[in-house]
């Protein structure tokens, strides 16, 4: 009960949002003006063009650095911690350590813009995300003509002994995220998919529904690997008799177009076709430019700002925002299907991370 209070204040204490009718778009624009330039960490290289682009429309000085999610969290503090604040913003993939490192701490604020706050769900306010990162399941359209996976279950068959491909849990926190955030609020979807392939209840020993069929899937020896790309070329690369099936960021299928890869989306699997994890906008405290670095977190959660990592497969929070039609892995037309991360459990996310680990190292065979 404490931990639930602890958390509830860090995330209102954060932001305090005006009224959006006292919202000046335009007073918050002359304000960045007379400040100076801002640097945005992200750990994409889109950030670079983003930030030009901010600097082309505005007139204001931005540069973007493109930094690892784990590289972000150890500069941020380092640099509150000395009073000499080189990132004003950062748009950073770890939720849980945000909640439980950088907002508490008041290394970091969320702000949501008053003029824009309608149009981003309420579970996406508290600490802003601006917008939300897809891993889906996928096959190769070259060897089946529909994705042989129906169910979530069966990645924990013989059938399938060493021919899963997934990005080490031990290397990612997003993936101990989604284990938690599964024994939390997945049991019953879970449990309705096992009984649907089986034909019979689960019964476990495991505390969850989840712990039990990652137990099953990582006795059954998939193919461990250090990042997206060894997993799409291990499902996705043509000529292959029995390829992988796998787990990957939706931005990876354009390596169909890049790479000649033949991947392709598991629309229809049971209970998700993936899960997704948040990428917040966060400001440096220090900052000695609060009106630019806020008025770039207005641009992000713009069509036009955030564009260049929609083309990635990045789902924007803003439900004025549609992906574009050309995303190359379908999956607009599947995000019902998506299980969703919600930060409200984020503390216990990044508490439980080294249980979840601690975990897979017993239960993975090579």
């Amino acid at each position: 009960m404490k931990r639930l209070v602890f958390t509830a204040a860090v995330l209102t204490v954060s932001a305090l949002p005006a009224l959006a009718q006292d919202f000046d778009l335009n007073a918050l624009i002359e304000a960045a003006k007379a400040e100076p330039p801002i640097t945005v960490y992200d750990s994409t290289g889109k950030i670079v063009d983003m930030a030009e682009a901010f600097s082309a429309k505005y007139g204001i000085q931005a540069t973007g650095e493109k930094v690892s999610a784990t590289a972000q969290l150890e500069m941020l503090i380092r640099e509150h911690q000395s009073g000499n604040v080189l990132g004003d913003v950062a748009l950073l993939t770890d939720t849980p350590a945000a909640i439980a490192q950088l907002l508490p701490t008041g290394v970091v604020e969320s702000w949501v813009p008053p003029d824009l706050e309608a149009d981003i769900p309420e579970s996406y306010r508290n600490p802003l995300a601006i917008s939300t990162n897809a891993n889906v399941w996928a096959y190769n359209t070259e060897a089946h003509t529909e994705c042989p996976i129906k169910n979530i279950w069966q990645l924990t068959e013989p059938e399938w002994k060493g021919r899963v491909a997934i990005i080490d849990p031990l290397t990612k926190g997003t993936y101990t995220d989604w284990f938690n955030q599964m024994a939390t609020r997945g049991e019953e979807p879970l449990r309705a998919a096992y009984e649907a392939h089986f034909g019979k209840p689960l019964e476990t020993d495991q505390p969850s529904a989840a712990a039990a069929w990652l137990a099953a899937m990582g006795a059954n020896g998939p193919l461990v690997a250090d990042g997206d790309d060894r997993v799409s070329e291990a499902v996705g690369a043509p000529g292959q008799a029995e390829p992988f099936v796998g787990l990957l960021s939706s931005a990876k299928f354009r390596d169909n177009a890049d790479k000649g890869y033949k991947l392709g989306l598991c629309a229809g699997m049971e209970p998700w076709v993936g899960w997704s994890y948040t990428k917040l906008g966060l400001i440096a405290t220090g900052t000695d430019s609060p009106s630019a670095a806020k008025l770039f977190i207005h641009y992000v959660l713009t069509e036009e700002g955030i564009l260049p990592q929609m083309r990635d497969g990045k789902m924007p929070t803003s439900t004025k925002i549609a992906l574009p039609a050309d995303e190359p892995s379908g999956l607009a037309a599947h995000l019902d299907a998506l299980f969703p991360y919600d930060a409200a459990t984020g503390l216990d996310d990044w508490d439980t991370r080294q249980d979840w680990q601690d975990f897979w190292r017993v239960f993975y065979q090579r």
